[in-house]
C-alpha cells in the first residue's frame, strides 16, 4: 500500500501548493498524503496533527517507501512528506511553490525531521 501511495504522490509533482488542498486543484502537505493514500485505497487522517496522532510511529532506521515523514518547522511539528526511499521524499512545501521531491539528508530537513509514521 505504501508503494502505491508513493507512486500516486510522485505523479503530483508540479501541482501547485494550495492551503487546505487535497485534490489535483492543489495540495497542502497533509492533503497530499491523504490524497495519495486514498487513491491507494487507505484512509489516512487529513491534518498534520491528526496524522501524527493516527499513524504508527516508525524509527528512521525502519522507514519504508510510503511512510509519512514529520518535520518540526519554526519550533513546532507542522509539515509532512512521503518517503520514497534512497533518502528522498515528496511533499507540498509552501505557498507559491509546487509539489516537489527533496532530499531528507539536506541540512534543513535533516535538522527538522522528527520521526516517520505508517498507516
Amino acid at each position: 500500500m505504501g508503494e502505491r501511495a508513493a507512486v500516486v504522490a510522485v505523479r503530483q509533482v508540479g501541482m501547485p501548493y494550495r492551503y487546505g488542498g487535497a485534490s489535483r486543484d492543489g495540495f497542502d502537505c497533509s492533503g497530499l498524503i491523504q490524497y495519495a493514500y486514498k487513491q491507494a485505497g487507505v484512509t489516512v487522517p487529513r491534518t498534520t496533527g491528526s496524522q501524527w496522532r493516527g499513524l504508527r510511529a516508525i524509527d528512521r532506521d525502519d522507514m519504508q517507501v510510503g511512510d509519512v515523514l514529520f518535520f518540526r518547522i519554526r519550533g513546532r511539528m507542522s509539515h509532512v512528506g512521503m518517503y520514497l526511499g534512497d533518502g528522498r521524499f515528496v511533499h507540498a512545501p509552501s505557498s507559491g511553490r509546487e509539489v516537489t521531491i527533496a532530499a531528507l539528508d539536506s541540512p534543513f530537513y535533516q535538522r527538522a525531521f522528527i520521526r516517520a509514521g505508517r498507516p
